[in-house]
């Protein structure tokens, strides 16, 4: 957590960046030696993984060949360090050009005064909006501008076993919260498996059903959480989750306790019938349990629809750039069909929605994925919402436990949030 001491200097910075031409510095300087303009990113794909060796050897070797006059200086750092360096460098005036920033961090970097809306900064924003899944897009959104563009994306589906299924006459996944429902009672009276299983209660663990059942975290303008995530269709979404609990339908793992092996392994193993997850759990699932047949399916619908939550990271430009025609040239190519085609051969799911079969033919199960996150939404674009989230994981916690109920739990999580927003 960063001090109050930090966040002034921060500010105090930022300020200053946007008053002059550009911050003095190592990294966020990008300058230009001759003709050639430099321009840094930073990012946290796995530096020794396949992300990184295509970003490095494919996709910005295609850039400077279109662009001989951009030269593209990637750093790869680690992700558990990728957002105090963030902190710490705009503090210091050396941000980088361009960021590959986790989605959540987008609010909160665009509140400290240090990226520059992109929908100002591309001439082509609008043709760029019109053709990124609308929920990745609008992780970017701070105070009616868009600090950022979708880079890669992800959601969760339903997956699930179908042995697992058919041993109670099931042929088909829940569809339904009623579906589910029916499901689980099913499996309690034949005593084999779980109907479901998570490994949390945080905002990427609930808000699909949440969502799903009608109810939202904050209302539509951000400014408050009462009379939405403590409203009837919020608690629906929970309670349906805390009630499967009881009936020893979904596994203590949910509440961080002991009892209960990890959802891929228990899907494959048929402990549990059905689990949320992303993409990634494709080549897990292959190389771990290779006689697996994984199924998927879309989140189960209650009165709100399938809703699920977005995933992925968001590329930002800097305020200290002093080279943001060339960055804006190379992040309108990271949204380009080559370069996003290239990056999903290494597991990056596109962002655009455009692609269609290009995409399937890349990996088929990408399929399931690009058709959930056509109604798939932001967890809310705040820049205190993993304070919210951990307030809202805490609170239900308990009801899981049996120390309050569900509404109390949300009318709690709804109070305290409001606080947050108040603060400013």
């Amino acid at each position: 957590m960063r001090s109050h001491r930090l966040r002034a200097a921060v500010a105090a910075t930022a300020a200053a960046c946007l008053l002059a031409t550009g911050c003095s510095g190592d990294s966020g300087s990008s300058g230009a030696t001759g003709g050639t303009k430099t321009i840094e990113f930073w990012h946290a794909y796995n530096e020794a993984g396949p992300e990184t060796k295509t970003l490095n050897e494919v996709v910005i070797p295609a850039f400077q060949k279109a662009h001989p006059d951009i030269k593209v200086k990637a750093v790869a750092l680690p992700y558990d360090d990728l957002h105090q360096k963030l902190l710490t460098s705009a503090a210091g005036g050396t941000l980088p050009c361009l960021v590959r920033s986790d989605i959540i961090w987008v609010p909160e970097l665009a509140k400290l005064g240090v990226l520059v809306p992109m929908d100002s900064q591309l001439a082509d924003f609008e043709a760029i909006k019109n053709k990124v899944y609308p929920g990745p897009l609008e992780t970017n959104k701070y105070n009616g501008k868009y600090y950022g563009v979708p880079l890669d994306t992800n959601t969760r589906v339903l997956m699930y076993n179908a042995k697992t299924l058919a041993s109670v006459g099931v042929t088909a996944p829940p569809a339904t919260f009623d579906d589910l429902r029916a499901l689980a009672g099913k499996l309690k009276a034949a005593g084999k498996s779980m109907a479901f299983a998570d490994n949390g209660t945080s905002g990427w663990n609930l808000l699909p059903w949440i969502w799903s059942a009608g109810g939202d975290m904050l209302s539509p303008d951000g400014t408050k959480a009462s009379g939405y995530l403590n409203s009837a269709a919020s608690v629906a979404g929970v309670q349906l989750l805390v009630d499967l609990y009881r009936d020893k339908q979904v596994p203590a793992i949910i509440t961080g306790s002991q009892g209960g092996v990890e959802t891929s392994q228990g899907l494959a193993q048929g402990t549990y019938a059905t689990i949320l997850d992303g993409p990634w759990m494709f080549p897990i699932f292959e190389k771990q349990f290779p006689d697996f047949k994984l199924q998927t399916a879309k989140v189960p619908a209650g009165p709100g629809g399938s809703i699920s939550v977005v995933g992925g990271e968001d590329l930002v430009m800097t305020a200290s750039c002093k080279q943001k025609q060339a960055a804006a040239t190379f992040v309108e190519y990271m949204l380009s069909e080559e370069a996003q085609l290239a990056m999903a051969k290494v597991g990056q799911m596109p962002v655009l929605s455009t692609l269609g079969s290009q995409l399937t033919s890349v990996q088929s199960y990408y399929g399931i994925f690009a058709e959930q996150l056509r109604t798939a939404r932001p967890r809310p674009p705040h820049p205190q919402y993993t304070k919210m989230e951990d307030i809202l994981s805490t609170e239900v916690q308990k009801a899981f436990k049996g120390q309050q109920s569900v509404q109390a739990a949300l009318d709690s999580a709804a109070r305290q949030i409001d606080a947050i927003i108040a603060a400013g």
